[in-house]
């Protein structure tokens, strides 16, 4: 049981280290000063224990220096806990790499369903390739999940009507357990899977293999077609075209280049366009309204999933 599930994971990607050493640290100084204060304890309850009946207690004076150090050193071991820790949460959330491998993620009871940039699809199970960035864009169809991977060292809530985001780099090949780490149900103990760290010229491999097997049976749950192919075919199906288009014709504004930038609303603020945007502007188009332009656009409330989402928000970010 212990080989299958250790109780220290291995080390496989470049967050691992940082976060174990910071666990190790908090670990060591909770174990040092609880030891010291049980030892302190009782050493002072023999020494100060009341011998007689009459005795009556020496008066306690206080003691600066010793009140400024039992301040201070707590003050800074808690402050190195903190900045420590907020730099591998930052570096582990929000400074993601330009050139990192974007996969889509959607949790749904009780599976994971992966989609690679070229359209291949898992379903419990995820290929990455080794010494590169990957990007978890992650959205739910039902309730909360958390997308737990033990050997990265990193662990995601994937909640509904948002998307969230998770980026590690795999250091060495192999199959690691990959787990819901947030109850979502009966079966929330076999919502698991794993994540295999390939060679990047093996993962190459399996993407030509995945995608010929896709052509070969393209009513498989594998697809033929990339996130942004079929965002593009879905795009023209719901008529989006007719009204995004470049020119003073557009009923609604340009979508060229538009990810990633500040457009200005009717109320005057100024909101950034990614896929949490798209996203509601897509089911709630009403919401956020576009200087310059009418409320005219109608819900896909019901009409699209989340896949179809993320569909769509890869081809407008695919737009230049």
């Amino acid at each position: 049981m212990w080989e299958e599930f250790p109780l220290i994971p291995p080390q496989a990607s470049t967050f691992a280290e940082r976060v174990d050493m910071l666990y190790y640290f908090i670990t060591g100084v909770s174990i040092f000063f609880g030891a010291l204060i049980f030892l302190l304890v009782i050493f002072f309850a023999i020494k100060y224990r009341r011998r007689s009946e009459t005795e009556v207690p020496k008066p306690v004076h206080g003691s600066l220096a010793l009140e400024l150090t039992w301040s201070i050193i707590p003050f800074c071991l808690a402050m190195t806990m903190f900045g420590w820790g907020a730099s591998i949460y930052f570096d582990m959330y929000h400074r993601v790499p330009e050139n990192a491998l974007e996969i889509s993620v959607i949790g749904k009871q009780w599976m994971w369903h992966f989609q690679h940039p070229t359209g291949q699809r898992e379903i419990n199970t995820l290929h990455i390739p080794t010494g590169r960035p990957v990007r978890l864009t992650m959205a739910t169809e039902d309730v909360i999940h958390s997308l737990y991977i033990p050997a990265f060292r990193v662990k995601k809530d994937v909640v509904p009507g948002r998307y969230t985001t998770l980026w590690f780099e795999a250091t060495q090949p192999g199959t690691y357990h990959l787990f819901c780490a947030e109850y979502c149900g009966t079966k929330h103990s076999q919502m698991g899977g794993s994540v295999i760290a390939m060679e990047p010229a093996h993962y190459q491999q399996w993407l030509a293999s995945v995608g010929a097997q896709a052509e070969a049976a393209p009513t498989d749950q594998i697809a033929a077609a990339s996130p942004v192919e079929a965002g593009q075919k879905l795009f023209r199906q719901l008529n989006c075209h007719t009204c995004h288009m470049a020119g003073p014709l557009g009923m609604g504004p340009s979508l060229i280049g538009i990810f990633g930038q500040r457009v200005t609303l009717e109320t005057g603020e100024t909101v950034r366009v990614d896929e949490a945007y798209i996203r509601e502007s897509i089911l709630a188009p009403r919401a956020k309204i576009v200087l310059g332009y009418k409320p005219a656009m109608p819900t896909f409330q019901g009409q699209v999933t989340e896949q179809q989402i993320m569909q769509l928000i890869a081809y407008i970010k695919s737009l230049k």
